[in-house]
């Protein structure tokens, strides 16, 4: 059997879920009315049961995202909802929270969420043991180590293709939390990470004002699909929860189409789920909103990530600034602008700033507000307003089922036959005297053109056949009728067959990797902590909300590095250093103030809070 790759798009909603399966999602996730970690992304159970059934008609999935970490007192509460969207159809859940793994749960199919922090072989394997079905990979991963934890877990693999990043590892960052109390792994991050911020050094001078030194670009590794797939992933996750509907459909088209082209004649791989997609708009990831793209660490550590001008959305890249021409610029490229598109340029001050074009006309572009820009600026158009309106439509994307049609006729009148792309058969008979047609001619060109017009229907009729032994009459009114019941029966028919994967949890005992765990594993209630104890855990910190010692604590773990985006790293630009930086570095935005330290080893950045004391790593590499 072929193995099936999947896109799996985020939906902020009911119709952002809806738009995501036009688009050509093979399966969505959506948070529920809690415990997701965008807490600004919830929605009703009603919402999440109407988004089931919209899904199932094209054998797509819907997973729910309950991936926070959870407290004593909410776990009854998260456990009801469980089954609440065990009976409404949802097909898995993403969690971060150990407890879940103690409930009693109806058999549904369980994923960690890349809040669990999934970069080790062995703890993986040990979750795949525990009975989780899939793993959503940590986005650090490089292919080599996403190879071995395939091989050696032999779990379903998720992992992002394109999005926002998190610069901290997903679920090990307690910034937020320790400067305001709103923690990340509780659904409302600050982002402190998307800040502008000095950086000083160890002498107290300033080496760069103002900047956003943690704020890195997005992913886009679509064009690796071919060699992830190789080494195991099946799942391919686009981020974006709290993204719109424009950019949700021009991310899933995108990829459908980029993966489409690779299954196309494989005969290892296939499609996920039913239907083929049409679109009015050719989709562009730079088009939506982006911070500028990186493919991260897929092919291990290479080139600058950081997006330090701006965390906003810089969109396009149009062209240069040729000159300022009276109340107007000229800008390569101008003619592709639109009145109403926003620009974006970095001033002389390294700020990222905008304008929106009032009037485009003749190249020229006329301004809200002239700023002065320096002749050869780098122009950007971070909202496309135009190609916004056709992907905003409703029908910029229409996803249809393929249907043969058969009409043929039996002793008391008609039947038509809809077999569709699955295999499903529906059959609507029509008690109709037999006439011949006044003429004497045949009907059928007409009957076609009625039974081909599936309208608004799921459905595409891709062959219609019809087998009378005379030339009969059928009245209009009657074909209409026939084909709209039989779509209508067909829809319930492959509501009927689809089949939900199911798995019931057993209680498992097998030796967890580690037996002491520290706050970064988000133990937040007895549950989890019961369930690591029965697995050889002896000894288990609090989780950082729970218990962190203001000032003092670290605060991240990231791969991305300040020292190696200033050209400053001791192994991978040791030809280019020049003068090493006197640490420790500190990085201040008003009152706030952080430490950073390097671990050249396992080449990770950790952030640590003012008062923290640590020592500092010396360069024994050379």
């Amino acid at each position: 059997m072929k193995k099936k790759i999947e896109i799996l798009a985020p939906a902020r909603d009911l119709i952002g879920g809806i738009a995501a399966i036009n688009s050509g999602a093979d399966a969505v996730y959506i948070g529920a009315p809690q415990f997701g970690a965008r807490s600004n992304a919830n929605n009703s159970i009603e919402d999440v049961a109407e988004l089931v059934k919209y899904a199932h008609l094209f054998n797509a999935q819907v997973f729910v995202v309950m991936n926070t970490i959870l407290y004593d007192n909410e776990l009854e509460t998260c456990r009801a909802m469980i089954w609440e969207l065990y009976d409404i159809g949802v097909d898995a859940l993403i969690i971060q929270d150990m407890a879940i793994m103690e409930m009693d749960l109806p058999p549904i199919v369980l994923h960690a969420s890349t809040q669990a922090n999934n970069r080790d072989a062995d703890k993986i394997k040990f979750l795949k043991d525990a009975g989780i079905k899939r793993v959503v990979l940590a986005r650090e991963l490089n292919l080599h180590q996403i190879k071995t934890i395939y091989d050696e877990a032999d779990v379903e693999l998720e992992f992002f293709v394109t999005g926002a990043l998190c610069v901290s590892f997903s679920g090990n960052c307690y910034m937020s939390v320790a400067n305001g109390e709103r923690s990340a792994n509780r659904g409302s991050c600050a982002q402190n990470c998307r800040l502008p911020y000095n950086l000083i050094d160890g002498n107290g001078d300033t080496l760069i004002r103002n900047s956003h030194l943690l704020s890195i670009k997005d992913l886009d590794v679509s064009d690796q699909i071919p060699n992830l797939i190789e080494a195991g992933i099946v799942s391919f996750k686009i981020e974006g929860r709290l993204k719109d509907v424009a950019y949700v459909k021009n991310n899933v088209s995108y990829l459908r189409q980029k993966l489409d082209s690779y299954l196309e004649g494989s005969d290892k791989y296939t499609k996920a789920s039913s239907g083929k997609c049409t679109y009015t708009f050719d989709s562009t990831l730079s088009r939506t909103f982006n911070r500028g793209y990186t493919d991260y660490f897929v092919n291990e550590r290479h080139s600058s990530i950081g997006s330090w001008e701006s965390p906003k959305s810089k969109g396009q890249y149009i062209g240069k600034l040729i000159r300022t021409v009276g109340n107007a610029y000229e800008i390569e490229n101008g003619e592709l602008l639109n009145n109403g598109d926003g620009l974006c340029f970095i001033n002389e001050n390294n700020e990222a700033d905008g304008i929106y074009v009032n009037k485009a006309e003749n190249g020229k572009v006329y301004p809200n507000v002239l700023k002065e820009i320096k002749d050869g600026t780098f122009i950007y158009r971070n909202n496309d307003i135009a190609f916004i309106k056709i992907v905003e439509r409703e029908d910029s994307a229409i996803r249809k089922i393929g249907t043969t049609l058969l009409l043929t006729e039996n002793e008391n009148g008609f039947e038509l036959i809809a077999t569709d792309e699955d295999g499903n058969v529906s059959t609507v008979i029509l008690e109709h005297s037999k006439e011949q047609t006044k003429t004497g001619e045949s009907i059928e060109e007409n009957i076609k053109v009625q039974l081909a017009k599936t309208g608004f229907t799921p459905y595409s009729a891709d062959e219609i056949n019809i087998m009378f032994s005379q030339n009969w009459f059928l009245p209009i009114s009657k074909i209409n009728e026939m084909r709209r019941t039989v779509y209508e029966q067909l829809s319930e028919i492959r509501l009927a067959n689809y089949v939900r994967e199911e798995h019931q949890l057993v209680k498992t005992s097998h030796p967890y990797p580690e037996t002491k765990l520290d706050f970064m594993y988000n133990v937040s209630n007895k549950t989890a902590r019961k369930f690591y104890e029965r697995h050889g855990v002896t000894e288990i910190e609090k989780a950082f909300e729970l218990q962190w010692d203001p000032g003092k604590s670290r605060v991240m773990t990231t791969k991305y590095c300040i020292k190696y985006e200033l050209k400053k790293c001791p192994i991978h630009q040791k030809d280019i250093v020049g003068v090493k930086v006197k640490e420790p570095l500190v990085l201040k935005q008003g009152e706030l103030e952080y430490k950073l330290k390097f671990n050249c080893k396992p080449c990770e950045m950790e952030i640590w809070e003012k008062d923290a004391e640590f020592e500092i790593e010396e360069d024994h590499f050379h």
